[in-house]
Protein backbone atom coordinates (compact mmCIF):
# COMPACT_ATOMS: atom_id res chain seq x y z
CA UNK A 1 0.00 0.00 0.00
CA UNK A 2 1.07 3.71 -0.94
CA UNK A 3 2.65 5.11 2.18
CA UNK A 4 -0.03 8.41 2.03
CA UNK A 5 -2.73 6.09 2.63
CA UNK A 6 -4.77 6.47 5.73
CA UNK A 7 -5.81 3.89 8.13
CA UNK A 8 -9.35 4.52 6.67
CA UNK A 9 -8.25 3.41 3.24
CA UNK A 10 -6.11 0.63 4.07
CA UNK A 11 -9.81 -0.85 5.29
CA UNK A 12 -11.01 0.10 2.73
CA UNK A 13 -8.78 -1.34 0.29
CA UNK A 14 -8.85 -4.89 1.93
CA UNK A 15 -12.64 -4.82 1.98
CA UNK A 16 -13.06 -4.00 -1.75
CA UNK A 17 -10.62 -6.45 -2.36
CA UNK A 18 -11.99 -9.43 -0.42
CA UNK A 19 -15.69 -8.42 -2.25
CA UNK A 20 -13.94 -8.49 -5.71
CA UNK A 21 -12.25 -11.82 -4.83
CA UNK A 22 -15.75 -13.19 -3.36
CA UNK A 23 -17.32 -12.13 -6.60
CA UNK A 24 -14.05 -14.50 -8.64
CA UNK A 25 -11.77 -12.33 -9.58
CA UNK A 26 -7.76 -13.07 -9.57
CA UNK A 27 -6.12 -12.05 -6.84
CA UNK A 28 -3.92 -9.36 -9.47
CA UNK A 29 -7.49 -8.26 -10.61
CA UNK A 30 -9.12 -7.30 -7.35
CA UNK A 31 -6.15 -5.96 -5.43
CA UNK A 32 -5.79 -3.76 -9.24
CA UNK A 33 -9.72 -2.45 -8.78
CA UNK A 34 -8.81 -1.64 -5.00
CA UNK A 35 -6.46 0.14 -5.33
CA UNK A 36 -8.27 2.26 -8.27
CA UNK A 37 -11.37 2.84 -5.66
CA UNK A 38 -8.76 3.95 -2.29
CA UNK A 39 -7.23 6.22 -5.12
CA UNK A 40 -11.00 7.49 -6.95
CA UNK A 41 -12.32 8.47 -3.38
CA UNK A 42 -8.89 10.06 -2.41
CA UNK A 43 -9.06 12.01 -5.13
CA UNK A 44 -12.90 12.97 -4.95
CA UNK A 45 -11.98 14.20 -1.45
CA UNK A 46 -9.05 16.27 -2.57
CA UNK A 47 -6.52 14.51 -0.73
CA UNK A 48 -4.08 13.77 -3.71
CA UNK A 49 -3.24 16.57 -6.45
CA UNK A 50 -4.58 15.15 -9.95
CA UNK A 51 -1.83 15.06 -12.45
CA UNK A 52 -3.56 14.11 -15.54
CA UNK A 53 -3.52 17.01 -17.96
CA UNK A 54 -7.37 16.64 -18.72
CA UNK A 55 -8.59 17.45 -15.30
CA UNK A 56 -9.16 20.42 -13.44
CA UNK A 57 -7.00 20.65 -10.67
CA UNK A 58 -7.29 19.64 -6.93
CA UNK A 59 -10.87 21.12 -6.07
CA UNK A 60 -9.03 22.02 -2.76
CA UNK A 61 -6.87 24.34 -4.34
CA UNK A 62 -7.44 28.31 -4.85
CA UNK A 63 -7.84 29.41 -8.31
CA UNK A 64 -4.94 31.46 -8.16
CA UNK A 65 -2.61 29.03 -7.51
CA UNK A 66 -3.97 26.48 -10.36
CA UNK A 67 -2.46 26.55 -13.78
CA UNK A 68 -4.03 28.01 -16.85
CA UNK A 69 -4.74 24.78 -18.48
CA UNK A 70 -6.56 23.62 -15.23
CA UNK A 71 -8.34 27.24 -15.32
CA UNK A 72 -9.86 26.43 -19.20
CA UNK A 73 -10.21 23.35 -18.20
CA UNK A 74 -12.74 23.63 -15.34
CA UNK A 75 -14.11 26.85 -17.54
CA UNK A 76 -15.03 24.13 -20.64
CA UNK A 77 -17.06 22.80 -17.96
CA UNK A 78 -18.84 25.50 -17.10
CA UNK A 79 -19.35 26.02 -21.02
CA UNK A 80 -17.67 30.04 -20.84
CA UNK A 81 -17.29 31.23 -24.00
CA UNK A 82 -13.84 33.38 -25.45
CA UNK A 83 -11.63 30.93 -22.59
CA UNK A 84 -8.66 30.19 -24.76
CA UNK A 85 -8.16 34.00 -25.37
CA UNK A 86 -8.18 34.80 -21.46
CA UNK A 87 -5.93 35.13 -19.18
CA UNK A 88 -5.52 33.52 -15.94
CA UNK A 89 -6.85 36.36 -13.94
CA UNK A 90 -9.84 36.68 -16.45
CA UNK A 91 -10.72 32.75 -16.35
CA UNK A 92 -11.07 33.01 -12.43
CA UNK A 93 -13.10 36.12 -12.35
CA UNK A 94 -15.48 33.95 -14.66
CA UNK A 95 -15.44 30.96 -13.18
CA UNK A 96 -16.04 32.97 -10.13
CA UNK A 97 -18.92 34.10 -11.37
CA UNK A 98 -20.24 30.75 -13.05
CA UNK A 99 -20.37 29.08 -9.27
Amino acid sequence: MPQAWSDKDERQYEHVKKSAKDRGRSDDRAEEIAARTVNKQRRQEGRTPNKTTQGTGNPNTAFEDRTVEELRNRATQLGIKGRSKMRKEDLIQEIRSHQ
